[in-house]
């Protein structure tokens, strides 16, 4: 089973033989990685950071975009920024910077950190594009940014803030940034991102403040300001349509500026919602274009409506996140239990008499093969609830039931067996398969690692990065290992998940989620107080073989606990005082404290 690799794996990684492998210089395995860093004393969750997959997905960005314009004739150019919002993190900002050098990729701020981030992380002279509400303070730092020499554009989301911007300009008697309109477009998107498009957005002028904005800046002296006209309709855009829609009217709004005297007017930035295939199943794609129709139909249609209304072609951007970022990150969870291992051979506690029914499971569990197992499975079903009816009765006793349970969990468990290789083409069995999932313990939170899946249901590739030769015949229910029903990830007769049936006594068996390298780390909360993972990068060398170029470690009790503005040395005070007040003695006081003290630097995720 490939996991949908060929649907959303982009050709990144490949299954050989038995294991998981990164397609990329001397073709790394995953479990080899992990197992590096377990040597390491890194154990529990691990994200896995891979620039060159950065790197990859900018280049595919730039190289589409330049051959459509190539294709098409177009006359302006190609230009692109990542927005700070979709990972702030610097062992994932600061690769980004590098590659981002060979490209003329600039950085796009939504708020006063990520702006001061920007200013000094960004290469020079290359674009910072500042969107979202604005206060004078933030404008005045993007004065700052464009007097260091950067070239910046203010996106006005509201006219108060072009009075802000003229009100500032006025105390630095100079305006050393570009003016941009965010525009409410009527077209939105689709989907569950859909909201910051269309006129109910909370972004952008309609029509008339938009002519008001030219008129304002035509008083001031500044039109020659207006460099860029912005729109966003909308995250992971899974439908071409909306885009095509929102392309026309935006390029028709833009032609209009240039002939109300917005004579520098030069450049639509269409926004970021270039989706991802986060789907492991065909029947359940999430989107329905590829990069190269995304950047034909922007470069097509801007071209078309140029020539149509005599304007020059304008220079286009993008604020593609997502796209860029998503594919970089892999979380590795190790599974720590499976809730169905109680039952086996060894948990039976058989009397020197036991019930006739319980005998006769015996004998299916012992008989059963691959041309009985249907009818074995439904005789052990019978035999189940009758015994369950004796229960009831007090006839029979827990030990009794207990014996009953094991045995028929091992039936079914044996019957699936032999269903796999018949291709489940019994019904009632696959449909006991899924009814009855395994359910995976897993060291990691949903709430932490993957928000928008509790949040959204947003669902993420996932696959064991292990056991790939051997097809997998249990219906699988992730756990997590917060104390919260949420934290799961169910099983979906629609979108089916199946693991393998593993004995974690023998062997070890990691989960690996996928595409987790926007919005999730920066989204995820501290919730039970677990904090980030465990993280490393990993690069190479110019002879193919990996390294870990960075590792972060995952936080301390007592850090965490700082983190919410306790007092650690007021909690350690406590602790140690209502230690001393014990019934213990001077020894055991001593000797429980020391321990207690190490517990509060250990790591909240559960080692084994």
């Amino acid at each position: 089973m490939d996991y949908g690799l060929n649907i959303w794996g982009e050709n990144n990684f490949f299954i050989d033989n038995d294991r998981l492998r990164i397609n990329y210089a001397n073709q790394p395995a995953l479990i080899d990685i992990v197992k590096n860093l377990e040597a390491q004393g890194i154990k529990g969750p691990i994200l896995l950071r891979f620039p060159h997959l950065i790197r990859k997905q900018i280049n595919s960005l730039y190289q589409n975009f330049n051959q459509a314009i190539k294709e098409f004739d177009y006359k302006g150019e190609f230009k692109a920024v990542f927005p700070l919002k979709v990972n702030q993190f610097p062992t994932f900002v600061k690769p980004l910077i590098k590659i981002a050098k060979n490209y003329n990729y600039g950085l796009e701020a939504g708020s006063k950190a990520e702006l001061i981030l920007a200013m000094t992380y960004n290469n020079k002279n290359y674009p910072i594009t500042i969107n979202g509400f604005k206060d004078r303070e933030m404008i005045r730092l993007a004065f700052i940014a464009g007097f260091m020499g950067y070239n910046v554009t203010i996106t006005i989301e509201g006219l108060n803030e072009l009075n802000s911007i003229l009100e500032v300009s006025r105390e630095y008697k100079k305006v050393p940034v570009f003016i941009g309109i965010r525009i409410r477009l009527h077209t939105s998107g689709v989907g569950i991102w859909a909201k910051s498009g269309g006129y109910e957005s909370k972004f952008g002028l309609n029509s008339t403040e938009i002519i008001e904005a030219v008129e304002i800046l035509k008083k001031e002296n500044l039109i020659d300001k207006i460099k860029m006209i912005h729109f966003h309709i909308g995250s992971q855009i899974n439908d071409i349509g909306p885009l095509k829609k929102a392309i026309r009217e935006a390029g028709n709004i833009y032609a209009d500026l240039r002939k109300m005297g917005s004579v520098n007017l030069s450049a639509i930035n269409i926004g970021g919602g270039l989706a991802i295939e986060y789907s492991q199943w065909e029947h359940k794609r999430d989107r329905n274009y590829s990069i190269r129709e995304f950047s034909n139909d922007v470069v097509y249609l801007l071209k078309e409506i140029a020539s149509k209304k005599n304007v020059p072609m304008p220079d286009i951007y993008t604020e593609s996140g997502r796209f860029i970022a998503s594919p970089s990150t892999v979380l590795i969870a190790p599974v720590i239990e499976l809730f169905s291992q109680e039952y086996n051979e060894k948990a039976l506690r058989l009397k020197e008499k036991n019930p006739d029914l319980i005998e006769e499971l015996l004998d299916l569990f012992k008989l059963i093969n691959e041309t009985n197992y249907i009818e074995y499975f439904h005789d052990a079903l019978d035999h189940f609830e009758s015994l369950l009816t004796l229960f009831d009765l007090g006839i029979i006793d827990l030990t009794d039931r207990s014996n009953a349970e094991i045995l028929v969990n091992l039936i079914i468990k044996k019957a699936i067996v032999f269903a796999t290789y018949r291709g489940f083409k019994n019904k009632e069995l696959k449909a006991i398969n899924e009814k009855i999932q395994e359910k995976y313990l897993a060291n990691f939170s949903i709430f932490q690692s993957l928000p928008d899946f509790w949040g959204l249901k947003q669902r993420f590739p996932l696959m064991p990065i292990t056991k790939l030769n051997i097809n997998p015949n249990r219906s699988a229910t992730i756990w997590d290992i917060t104390c919260d029903s949420d934290g799961e990830i169910p099983f979906n007769k629609k979108t089916p998940l199946y693991l393998h049936d593993v004995d974690l006594n023998k062997e070890n068996y990691y989960l690996a989620f996928f595409l987790v390298g926007a919005y999730q780390e920066i989204l995820g909360m501290k919730h039970n107080l677990f904090s980030y993972t465990n993280e490393a990068v990993i690069t190479f060398d110019e002879n193919g073989n990996y390294k870990i170029d960075f590792l972060e470690r995952t936080q301390k009790i007592r850090d965490i606990l700082i983190d919410l503005d306790y007092e650690i040395d007021e909690i350690e005070h406590l602790l140690k005082s209502k230690i001393k007040k014990s019934s213990l003695n001077g020894e055991e006081q001593k000797e429980l404290l020391g321990e207690l003290f190490i517990l509060l630097n250990d790591t909240v995720y559960l080692k084994d």
